[in-house]
């Protein structure tokens, strides 16, 4: 049932008495200072088919139904909030919080002082770097680096230009490859494989579904899991009191073609896999 505040529901009758149409009644809410009503009406009403088209936004707070697209840059104070997709041909920047309905794309970067959250994709051609958590149910794609300061959630694939340093949990539907390295200040997990161009660093269990490679170390303080291989140019450890496994997902008599564990030397505590020297 669609009962708003009784402060919300006030300003309404003392401002629109005679009704008013969707739009423009949340932009008359953003514009009075009521952004927090603005997103609640948004979310119980639900997202519209207009598109919105200007050269560049600098405000306080957008709470828009529609698709918004934008010619330039995207710089909002506090909230940016629409019920489908945000395309912007630079950067988009938000102090509070991004969230749409559909994909969030960025000619430029992406950049948030808090929450990032997608309906479909997220996309930007430099880096994106979020104070809260970034979630998405399809693909996270950058040209430059990720950085998060409390842990991405994605259905799809996340993918790096650079270096993906998150401060808690990675977790991906799909696979994880960066250029560079892979940081997690928690769990990194994976429903396809991981792929780093330099070290890959978790602070927690690292798990894949599929293969871990690592063009340097391999290093965790939990445990290491992987569906199929683990392979990489320096060393894997685990934590202490922890173990190492790989060919979770293989048969035993597969380990030598599709669970082979290779490194400078062999894991200590390796329990699974096909050890082979690189």
């Amino acid at each position: 049932m669609k009962q708003p505040c009784v402060s919300g529901m006030r300003w309404f009758l003392r401002h629109h008495e005679q009704g008013s149409d969707y739009q423009p009644l949340l932009d008359a809410l953003v514009e009075a200072d009521r952004v927090g009503d603005a997103v609640w009406l948004l979310a119980q009403f639900g997202p519209t088919n207009e598109i919105r088209v200007v050269d560049s936004i600098d405000a306080q707070a957008v709470v828009f139904a529609g698709r918004l697209e934008v010619r330039g840059n995207i710089n909002v104070d506090t909230v940016l909030h629409t019920g489908r997709t945000i395309r912007a041909h630079g950067a988009i920047i938000a102090g509070t919080s991004i969230t749409c309905g559909g994909d969030l794309i960025a000619g430029a970067g992406i950049q948030c002082g808090g929450a990032i959250e997608s309906g479909e994709g997220i996309s930007a051609q430099w880096g994106v770097e979020a104070a809260g958590v970034i979630r998405t149910r399809s693909d996270l794609r950058c040209g430059w680096s990720i950085v998060c300061r409390e842990g991405i959630y994605i259905g799809g694939n996340c993918l790096a230009g650079h270096d993906i340093e998150v401060t808690g949990p990675i977790v991906c539907g799909k696979g994880i490859r960066a250029g560079h390295a892979i940081t997690g200040r928690d769990v990194i997990r994976a429903g396809h494989g991981i792929d780093g161009g330099a070290e890959i660093l978790c602070e927690n269990h690292l798990e894949a579904n599929w293969g871990i490679r690592a063009r340097v170390d391999i290093a965790a303080y939990g445990a290491i899991r992987a569906g199929e291989s683990l392979q990489t140019g320096g060393e894997i450890r685990a934590g202490q009191g922890h173990a190492i496994y790989a060919g979770l997902n293989v048969r035993v008599e597969e380990w030598e073609s599709s669970a082979r564990v290779s490194a400078k030397s062999k894991p200590e505590r390796l329990l699974s896999g096909w050890w082979c020297n690189t």
